[in-house]
């Protein structure tokens, strides 16, 4: 779980419940069924209009993936060097073919790296590979970055629903006023009911599906990061570099305060 991505949604739906409860006498006016309605079928009916359906069900399951950790991390970068420097010994050692029992420890959610090992294995040229793997983590990564684009477009549109169940409370606002009785009042209620659908509206946008395409574009960008940074080492190793090298290139990749150290890891 993402603590910071947790404190801060718990703490934006505080302070809207907070401003709601705290600003009139009847908060229960906030919360109106129709409204929710129109605002959130409307924008979940515009994405299935606009996308194929695979991708936006994607997309709602990166909402939740908002308050997850992402997969790759800072100091986790320094164990991908790591674990690359050990490949090389063990290309140092064994040849290339070695590399087939190590394929199986690679996690069956990182198929993009799996896939650049199997080619190092089947012994491709070094100079054939970088395209090959290059080509793999950007197309994994204009696949993982389409939700976002989804995300983003939900952001604008329902606030665009919103409007639209405003404006259809005015209209149903002017019809009462035409029948007469306690205009006031008539007026007062009518109002108030139809702005709540632009409230629902800007609330889901900036508390939900924007946040969650940021979070989103966020992860899978240090994803694409670290998956270049790995490709590279294994090109390295493609053409058999000392793991010293191999060492020195991958840490530039790196803050200095996480370099990757081979002394120390055999002193450890």
């Amino acid at each position: 779980m993402s603590l910071g991505a947790l404190i801060g949604t718990i703490l934006g739906i505080l302070l809207v419940v907070g401003a709601a409860v705290t600003s009139i006498e009847n908060p229960f006016i906030f919360v109106h069924i129709p409204s929710l309605a129109i605002v959130l079928g409307g924008t979940i009916a515009s994405a299935f209009m606009s996308y194929q359906a695979r991708y936006v069900k994607t997309s709602f399951k990166a909402i939740w993936w908002m308050l997850k950790k992402p997969k790759s991390s800072r100091e986790g970068l320094n164990e991908e060097i790591g674990r690359i420097i050990k490949w090389a010994y063990l290309v140092q050692q064994k040849g290339l073919p070695a590399l087939e029992n190590e394929i199986k420890s690679v996690k069956s959610n990182d198929p993009v790296i799996r896939y650049c090992m199997e080619c190092i294995a089947g012994g491709h040229k070094a100079e054939d590979l970088r395209p090959m793997m290059e080509q793999a983590i950007e197309a994994e990564y204009e696949r993982a970055t389409v939700p976002v684009t989804i995300l983003k477009n939900m952001g604008g549109t329902a606030p665009a629903f919103g409007m639209i169940g405003t404006l259809i409370g005015l209209v149903g606002v002017l019809q009462s006023m035409g029948a007469g009785g306690d205009m006031a009042k008539t007026i007062g209620v009518g109002m108030a009911i139809a702005l709540i659908t632009t409230l629902y509206g800007v609330i889901l946008a900036r508390l939900l599906f924007l946040p969650a395409a940021s979070t989103l574009q966020q992860k899978e960008e240090i994803e694409l990061f670290r998956n270049t940074m790995v490709i590279e080492g294994l090109i390295m190793l493609a053409e058999k570099k000392s793991p010293r090298y191999m060492q020195d290139r991958l840490n530039s990749f790196l803050d200095p305060s996480i370099h990757f150290d081979i002394d120390r890891q055999i002193r450890g």
